[in-house]
């Protein structure tokens, strides 16, 4: 039995460490993945502080991942061992209702690494439901690249493209500058929309500006952005997404939208934030529509794969460091105080500080 290095905690918000674990075995429907990259993300942290229902201790996170297949399960026929490879961080299981209606994103029987299962914050990982939710890489996609689409970049492109319906020319407005609010600016300006983006730190809406937002706004500054929003987008934006998932930000997004506009909700709500106010009289007299968007199919990844190869989109522009994996735990265990700019991805499992 061989072992591998993991980061594995034992508690809830405790320390985590990088140990010695036995190696994945590859379930018959699923493959064993060495993690190339591995992005780091905000659900991460909400896991490792006991917000999710699905995580049994002891734990390893990570779920925004590239990889490289090195052992697959008796039943997979659309995989061998050596390809290159990322995943949606919602695996479908193939026989469901949602599955089979195309919708392996709300599977009823989901297998996620890192929440229902151990994650890629190790040198390997097992995937089960492999031949459906496995995504083939091209060699001009590099694998930080790649595992920064895991959870954000691609939740960013589902959110806009199918679920809010944006279009060339419509005026959006992105609440939350983090890593997905960021992404969703690229992806909105490969669409060819109108941006506003509206934080509250500066370095980040500098950013936001420099991936493409026509127009930032410091939710600090302007006494009352609702205004402001409807001012600039004479009367509302055609579409709001809350990349933060505030009770605040919600509430803004929605009440900034013209009339029939789409807001989507990407940012979590999570503990106390999970029944926010919503201005439900706006939603009924200005016909408001609004969506959840919680992640993606693998079978829509090609989309997203080709804007990158057509050079549409830039996800390694998000990339602010590429980090071991003890510099990673580190930086998971600050992400609610110092959550950087962009993504943080872990390139090397190799346990150097």
């Amino acid at each position: 039995n061989k072992a591998m290095k993991a980061a594995l905690f034992t508690q809830f918000g405790e320390s985590i460490d990088i140990v010695d674990v036995p190696d994945p075995i590859a379930p018959d429907d699923g493959v064993v993945l060495k993690v190339d990259a591995t992005g780091i993300c905000r659900s991460d942290w909400h896991g490792w502080k006991g917000h999710d229902p699905d995580i049994v201790l002891p734990h390893v996170p990570g779920h925004e991942l590239a990889g490289t297949i090195v052992e697959i399960g008796k039943d997979i026929k659309n995989w061998k061992p050596g390809e290159r490879v990322t995943m949606p961080f919602v695996a479908g299981c193939g026989h469901c209702g949602p599955c089979l209606s195309g919708n392996q994103q709300v599977c009823d029987n989901q297998f996620q690494p890192g929440f229902t299962a151990w994650g890629s914050f190790a040198e390997y990982v097992a995937i089960r439901y492999g031949d459906m939710n496995l995504v083939r890489l091209p060699e001009s996609i590099d694998s930080a690249a790649a595992a920064s689409l895991g959870c954000r970049f691609a939740t960013a492109f589902r959110a806009l493209e199918a679920q809010a319906r944006l279009h060339a020319g419509e005026w959006v407005a992105i609440f939350g500058c983090g890593g997905v609010g960021l992404s969703a600016i690229m992806v909105a300006a490969a669409m060819g929309a109108r941006i506003i983006a509206i934080d509250i730190q500066e370095n980040k809406l500098d950013k936001a500006k420099e991936l493409g937002a026509d127009i930032v706004i410091n939710s600090r500054k302007v006494p009352n952005i609702v205004e402001a929003i409807r001012d600039i987008s004479q009367g509302g934006v055609q579409v709001s997404m809350d990349a933060l998932g505030s009770p605040d930000t919600c509430f803004t997004a929605i009440a900034s939208l013209a009339k029939r506009g789409r807001h989507v909700q990407v940012g979590l709500m999570l503990a106390d934030h999970k029944h926010p106010a919503i201005p439900m009289d706006l939603v009924i007299a200005r016909e408001l529509e609004i969506y959840g968007s919680h992640g993606i199919q693998a079978y829509r990844y090609n989309i997203l794969l080709g804007m990158i190869e057509a050079e549409k989109l830039h996800p390694e522009c998000l990339i602010e460091a590429r980090l071991s994996l003890r510099q990673g735990i580190d930086f998971l265990q600050k992400m609610d105080r110092f959550p950087g700019i962009g993504i943080n991805v872990i390139t090397s499992m190799q346990d150097n500080s």
